[in-house]
C-alpha cells in the first residue's frame, strides 16, 4: 500500500474515531439516571428530607409524645369503593410513590426498644430492612410468602415485612426463619422493637393509633385493631353504609374526595353509631364513595396507645400526640418503660399518598425519661401535658433501598465498620444517606452511565491523538 494511502486511510479513522467520541460524549451527556420505573418499585420523591419536631413528657402512669410535622394536604382517606359501572370497585391500590388518586393515609411512627435489640440503637430501622421485603424492586413474589409454611401457612402473611436479622438463619434468605420455639424464647427475651404506628384514617378518627411490633414480622399486638375491612368477598359489595339519618348522607361523592372537599370535621369514616348494614337497593349512583375500612374500638394489647386530644392538621403541618402508659402489662408485645430509663427510638412519616417504603425515616436517637438524652421526656405531675416552646427537630430522609444484607455486602464500603459494630452516625450524616439511598437503587444504571462515559472519553482520547499524530507526521513529510 502507497504511503498516501496509508495516511489517507489513518486519517479517516482519526476522524472517525474524534467525531465518533463526541457523538458518544453528546448522546451521554445529561442523560440523568435517576428516572421513576413503577414496573421495578421505582419511585423517588423530589423533595429527600423533611423535619419532624417531637417532644415528649411522663408523670406516674403514662408518656406523652408530641409529634409535628408539614405536609402540603391532609391525607385522611386510605382506599374507598367506589360504584362505576353498575358495580362496586376499589380506589386506592397502593402504587410506587404517591398514590395517583391521593389514598394513601397520613402516618407517623416511632419504633421504641429498651436494649433488647442492640444493633436497633447503632442502626435504627436499616436493621428491620431484610432480603425480599414488599416494595423493593427484588421484592419476594406473593406466591412464594403465601407457601412459606410459617409466614403463609401459620401467619396468613401475603409479603416479606419488616422483620429483626436475628430471626432469620441467614439475612440473605427471607425464608429462612429460626423455629418457632427460638423465635418465642427470643421474644420473652426481648428481641423484639415496639411499634407505635398512628394512621390518620384507620385509627385516629376515634381517637386511638395502631400498636404494633417488629419480631420475625410488622405485626400488630395481641387483641383486636381499631380497623376492620369494609367489603364482602362473596356477594362483591360493601358491608356497611353511612347512616344517613344520623350524619346526613348514605355515601361520599367520589368527585367530593378526590378533590380534597372532605374536611377533617366531615363525617367521611365509618363507625358504630354513624354506619348501618349496606342495602344493595338503596339506590346507588354513579360516583357514590363508602371507605373500604370500618372503625371500632380495639381490644386488648392492641387498644393501647390512644390520641391526646384530636389528630390534627392545620395550617400546612400535622399536629398529633400519642399517649400510653408506662407499663402496659403486656411485655410480650410492648416495652416497659420506667422513670429515669434510657430507651432508643426511631421515627418515620407517610405523607402525600405514599405508602410502603416511601416513607422519611430518622437515624436512631436516645429518649430518656427524666434524663440527659436526645429527647428528654419531663416529669409532670398532672393529668396531662402542657406543651410549650418547639421540640427537638429530627431531620428524616428518604432511604431507598438500602437493606440489612446490602449493608454487610461487599458492594457497601463500610460493611467492615458495621461487622465492628461502629454506629451509623460515627461514619455517615444524614446529608450523606438520603444521598446514598438513591445511589443504591440506582447502582446499576450508574455503572453502565460511568462505563459509557469512560469509553466515550476513550474514544476522544485516541481520536484526538491519532488526529495529533497524523497532523505532526503530515508535517515532518511537508
Amino acid at each position: 500500500m502507497k504511503r498516501s494511502n496509508r495516511q489517507g486511510l489513518a486519517i479517516a479513522l482519526a476522524i472517525l474515531l474524534l467525531v465518533g467520541g463526541v457523538l458518544l460524549s453528546w448522546l451521554t451527556h445529561g442523560r440523568g439516571v435517576v428516572r421513576d420505573d413503577p414496573k421495578r418499585n421505582i419511585s423517588v420523591p423530589k423533595t429527600l428530607t423533611v423535619p419532624l419536631q417531637v417532644r415528649a413528657a411522663y408523670n406516674a402512669e403514662k408518656i406523652f409524645v408530641n409529634y409535628r410535622w408539614p405536609a402540603d394536604r391532609p391525607g385522611l382517606f386510605h382506599d374507598v369503593l367506589v360504584y362505576e359501572g353498575g358495580r362496586w370497585v376499589v380506589k386506592g391500590r397502593a402504587t410506587p410513590g404517591s398514590q395517583p388518586d391521593g389514598m394513601h393515609e397520613d402516618r407517623v411512627a416511632m419504633m421504641l426498644d429498651d436494649g433488647g435489640v442492640p444493633e436497633f440503637a447503632r442502626y435504627g430501622g436499616y436493621i428491620t430492612v431484610g432480603d425480599g421485603i414488599l416494595t423493593f424492586t427484588n421484592e419476594a413474589s406473593e406466591d412464594a410468602v403465601k407457601a412459606h409454611p410459617y409466614l403463609g401457612g401459620k401467619l396468613k402473611q401475603e409479603e416479606v415485612s419488616k422483620s429483626l436479622p436475628g430471626t432469620r438463619s441467614d439475612i440473605n434468605d427471607w425464608a429462612s426463619l429460626r423455629s418457632e420455639e427460638v423465635l418465642g424464647a427470643q421474644r420473652r427475651a426481648g428481641y423484639f422493637l415496639d411499634l407505635w404506628h398512628w394512621r390518620s384514617h384507620r385509627a385516629n378518627p376515634i381517637g386511638m393509633s395502631d400498636d404494633q411490633m417488629v419480631a420475625e414480622v410488622r405485626g400488630g399486638d395481641d387483641g383486636k385493631s381499631a380497623a376492620g375491612t369494609n367489603w364482602d368477598g362473596e356477594r362483591q359489595q360493601p358491608r356497611l353504609m353511612f347512616y344517613a339519618a344520623a350524619v346526613r348522607h348514605k355515601a361520599l361523592q367520589w368527585a367530593d374526595v378526590v378533590a380534597g372537599r372532605i374536611d377533617q370535621e366531615s363525617v367521611y369514616y365509618l363507625v358504630e353509631g354513624q354506619a348501618v348494614p349496606f342495602d344493595p337497593q338503596a339506590g346507588w349512583v354513579e360516583g357514590d364513595t363508602l371507605p373500604r375500612r370500618f372503625l371500632r374500638q380495639p381490644e386488648g394489647s392492641k387498644a393501647d396507645i390512644t390520641v391526646q386530644g384530636k389528630g390534627r392538621w392545620a395550617d400546612g403541618h400535622w399536629d398529633v400526640t400519642l399517649s400510653r402508659a408506662l407499663d402496659t402489662g403486656h411485655p410480650l408485645d410492648d416495652k416497659i418503660l420506667r422513670d429515669h430509663g434510657l430507651y432508643d427510638v426511631a421515627f418515620a412519616i407517610h405523607r402525600h399518598a405514599t405508602g410502603g417504603r416511601w416513607h422519611y425515616v430518622s437515624l436512631p436517637m436516645s429518649l430518656g425519661l427524666g434524663r440527659d438524652a436526645d429527647i428528654v421526656a419531663m416529669q409532670f405531675d398532672v393529668a396531662e401535658p402542657t406543651w410549650s416552646g418547639p421540640g427537638r427537630e429530627v431531620t428524616l430522609f428518604y432511604p431507598g433501598q438500602v437493606s440489612w444484607p446490602h449493608l454487610h455486602s461487599k458492594a457497601h464500603a463500610g460493611a467492615e465498620a458495621i461487622a465492628r459494630r461502629l454506629p451509623v452516625h460515627t461514619r455517615h450524616s444524614v446529608e450523606q444517606l438520603k444521598h446514598y439511598g438513591i445511589e443504591v437503587e440506582f447502582a446499576q444504571e450508574m455503572r453502565r452511565q460511568w462505563l459509557w462515559t469512560l469509553w466515550s472519553g476513550l474514544a476522544l482520547i485516541l481520536g484526538i491523538g491519532f488526529a495529533l499524530n497524523m497532523a505532526l507526521a503530515q508535517r515532518r513529510g511537508a
